[in-house]
């Protein structure tokens, strides 16, 4: 059995902006996930997905915009990360389990006519559970992400990353966010972001993230990424782009969405100034182009396009 380890709760006592009300789920019977859960419970679910190496905490800009619209605003800790639980070994995580975990989750919560709204990671994830379910989506907003297929050679910077880490003596979460924003952090920010991880033990997940992309074309995940964008090929209601002009890992990538998914058309896509960390360099902004990007409509209690 895989040993698990739980970060204790005074890591997280006044984190700057972020005093949402912690709420868990039980995905397995050993793991435990974290996540935010504001506004009303009956009005339409908005999910936000992380990705690496960070938690719920980058979104602490935009959930109160999106309360505020009108959104019930959900955001999980991936397993590995912020207030959710965590494996202590590197192999015990894979791209199908994180999936499985992800699923897991919005099962036990029941959500259904969910807006999906993916970053990073949150999209390697997020856009399967959409082709797998596209049943449980009503729209999709995806954010310097992609579904990587092997077809594309790799940058040479990638590959360091995925070494990097793995491997490295030192892995400094807060500061890799800071690496990866237009704007400089500040040190309380820094800190924040490094709280689920106060010691090398808890960053296993975090480490072996960039080693789960798949980056050969005959790897079974790129072979399933294929029939997701197969799916996704298919995919008439709405689908947002809103991609971070700073951002050198995933710059450009929107224009492979906009080509292939049906619900792109017609949409207003946004570029702004920002990085890879789009939440953190520009999260009000962000927030208001997805309220935008939606409609809520109190008396129907479902979410419509205008």
């Amino acid at each position: 059995m895989t040993k698990t380890i739980r970060t204790p709760e005074e890591q997280f006592e006044n984190l700057p902006d972020y005093n949402f009300q912690p709420n868990y789920v039980e995905v397995t019977a050993e793991l435990r996930m974290h996540y935010v859960d504001e506004g009303e419970i009956d009005a339409p679910v908005i999910l936000l997905l992380h990705g690496e190496p960070s938690w719920s905490y980058l979104y602490r800009k935009m959930i109160p915009k999106l309360v505020e619209a009108g959104f019930r605003t959900i955001v999980p800790d991936l397993i590995g990360f912020g207030k959710s639980d965590k494996l202590m070994e590197q192999d015990a995580y894979s791209y199908q389990n994180h999936l499985d975990w992800l699923q897991a989750f919005i099962d036990k919560l029941g959500l259904q006519n969910m807006t999906l709204f993916c970053q990073d990671w949150g999209g390697l994830l997020g856009l399967r559970l959409v082709s797998a379910h596209p049943e449980n989506f009503v729209r999709v907003v995806a954010s310097n992400t992609t579904l990587p297929t092997g077809q594309f050679e790799m940058p040479k910077s990638f590959l360091e990353w995925r070494e990097f880490s793995r491997t490295s003596e030192k892995f400094d979460i807060g500061k890799v966010i800071d690496m990866g924003t237009a704007t400089e952090l500040s040190e309380e920010v820094i800190a924040a972001y490094n709280a689920p991880f106060p010691s090398e033990e808890y960053k296993a997940g975090a480490r072996i993230f960039p080693s789960l992309v798949p980056y050969l074309s005959d790897d079974q995940e790129s072979l399933n990424n294929v029939k997701a964008w197969e799916t996704l090929s298919k995919w008439e209601k709405p689908f947002l782009t809103v991609f971070g002009s700073e951002d050198t890992i995933m710059k450009g990538a929107e224009k492979l969405f906009k080509s292939i998914i049906p619900g792109c058309e017609g949409q207003l896509h946004g570029i702004l100034h920002a990085g890879h960390f789009i939440q953190e360099d520009t999260g009000e902004e962000l927030a208001e182009a997805v309220v935008a990007f939606c409609e809520f409509n109190p008396l129907q209690n479902k979410i419509t396009s205008f």
